[in-house]
């Protein structure tokens, strides 16, 4: 019976050698077995790109003193800053009381810088939106940075502004990025002033929520 069932293998399976059916024959439970390629759980990252990516550590890209600053406690009160002498000081030929300001508006999803001056009208406006960045783009420090430049640029080419103040309303993430930005446009800053609101009595909050 077994001679029988193994001349029907031989003829039913077209071979192109003699070399290969002796292996079968040789061998009739071959036909029944299969290779198995087992992956290393090791490489069972790489297969979802997206979760690869959240496990890597982000790349910082904050700059210095944006997320925290030290301030040197003042020892001589003769050295604070400003007095009441500051308005009639001269600084770079204007005094300080007419120097032009710009208006840093730092939110949360954008910067918007405007420059105007001692009496409040507006020169310029600049935003991460008018200088090309899109969409989540605008929330970023670089963003924040460019447009910085490009207003600081402007300003000295076309106002002649050289020397002037700064004004900070928000707490984005392009506060301390706009700043370096005008530094770096040419612009000699003479003070810094924070603007932004605090409400020192909020509206309630919302009660908890029951499960």
């Amino acid at each position: 019976m077994l001679r029988s069932s193994l001349q029907l293998l031989r003829s039913s399976l077209p071979f192109p050698n003699t070399s290969s059916v002796n292996s079968v024959v040789a061998n009739p439970l071959a036909l029944h077995s299969r290779c198995m390629h087992l992956t290393s759980n090791l490489f069972a990252e790489r297969r979802d790109l997206r979760t690869y990516r959240m496990t890597m550590p982000s790349k910082d890209q904050t700059l210095h003193g944006e997320k925290s600053i030290e301030i040197d406690s003042v020892k001589d009160k003769k050295g604070m800053f400003p007095d009441k002498d500051t308005p009639n000081r001269v600084f770079d030929g204007v005094l300080f009381k007419e120097l032009p300001i710009f208006n840093i508006k730092a939110c949360k999803n954008n910067t918007i810088i405007t420059m105007s001056d001692f009496k409040g009208n507006v020169h310029l406006t600049k935003s991460c939106g008018t200088c090309g960045f899109k969409t989540a783009k605008k929330a970023t420090n670089i963003a924040a940075q460019t447009t910085a430049i490009s207003i600081s640029t402007k300003a000295l080419g076309e106002l002649g502004v050289r020397t002037a103040r700064v004004r900070v309303q928000g707490i984005g993430p392009g506060r301390m990025a706009a700043i370096k930005g005008l530094q770096m446009g040419g612009i000699n800053i003479v003070c810094i002033t924070d603007n932004t609101h605090v409400s020192w009595a909020p509206p309630r909050a919302r009660k908890q929520r029951r499960v």
